[in-house]
């Protein structure tokens, strides 16, 4: 017999999720409403004076060479963050789910790291990395590389690039390793029965019945190189040298909080909320018809 919950009062369904709507309309919907009202206005850095411009403040950043490379910059880094972060995570989810013995102790390493906040993660790859004081810098110069984030845009690109990988790991693992254990080990015992290999276990069984799982995952990545690796980019590199490592969700912040330009930068936020809409969609459109779900 179907067990489903009943209300005695139809309002009260409404009344538990008022919290959640709330909020969301308090913290989501207020700030993007406001976002799209001040990017067609031209106001002054203390708000005193706003004209209304219309579409002046987007045909100002599509016209500027240092906003469309920053376009650049953030693809690149997205890339190799959601790449390289699934990519490593994947590994360690496949190695931590072969362990017997110490299981709980590998998986409990592999989680701290999401508990740490951006800015400690910045911090501490920035230490580990600094040309001078770094451990891992004076390992490299033993190597033969002469390490400076500070002065190099390449160096400060893979600095930045590592902390956000490090960052979210331990969240990629999770997944993965939940995806992996959800696997029948009877199929995988039947292919190897067959005389499939580990590797071509892996493409032709695991790997497809973890897609629904990668395509998640994918999605996640790639919003989180775009807005939640601010706090990581402030406390390194402060978006340089120069430009060299001045994401999106970095300009909208220099741009407004330090230039003062409060228009541009509420335009730039327009912009980054569609673009990552534009390749949310465009992941669910195409990416997810080679997902398998059964």
């Amino acid at each position: 017999m179907e067990k489903r919950a009943r209300f005695k009062s139809k309002w009260l369904p409404y009344l538990l999720v008022a919290p959640q709507i709330l909020i969301t309309l308090l913290f989501f919907f207020w700030p993007a409403i406001q976002a799209l009202y001040q990017s067609v206005l031209l106001q002054d850095a203390f708000g005193g004076y706003s004209e209304f411009v219309w579409f002046d403040n987007f045909a100002a950043l599509f016209g500027d060479p240092t906003y469309l490379e920053s376009f650049r910059t953030t693809a690149l880094f997205s890339l190799l963050v959601a790449f390289f972060g699934m990519a490593i995570s994947l590994l360690l989810a496949v190695f931590a789910d072969r362990v017997t013995k110490g299981a709980s102790i590998y998986k409990t390493f592999l989680i701290w790291p999401y508990a740490v906040s951006p800015v400690v993660v910045g911090v501490l790859w920035m230490f580990l990395l600094s040309p001078s004081l770094g451990v891992l810098s004076h390992v490299l110069s033993w190597l033969g590389i002469r390490w400076d984030y500070m002065v190099n845009g390449n160096h400060a690109m893979i600095l930045i690039v590592i902390a956000a990988i490090w960052k979210q790991i331990s969240y990629n693992f999770l997944f993965f390793l939940a995806g992996l254990q959800s696997i029948p080990k009877s199929l995988i015992e039947a292919a190897a029965i067959d005389g499939a290999g580990p590797v071509k276990r892996f493409f032709t069984i695991v790997f497809p019945l973890i897609s629904p799982t990668t395509f998640f995952l994918l999605v996640v990545n790639v919003v989180y190189a775009f807005f939640d690796t601010f706090a990581i980019v402030e406390a390194t590199t402060h978006g340089g040298p120069g430009k060299d490592t001045e994401i999106l969700v970095y300009k909208v912040f220099s741009d407004g909080f330090k230039g003062g330009d409060l228009g541009s930068a509420a335009a730039q936020s327009v912009v980054l909320m569609a673009v990552v809409i534009l390749l949310t969609v465009v992941q669910f459109k195409y990416v997810e018809k080679k997902v398998q779900y059964a």
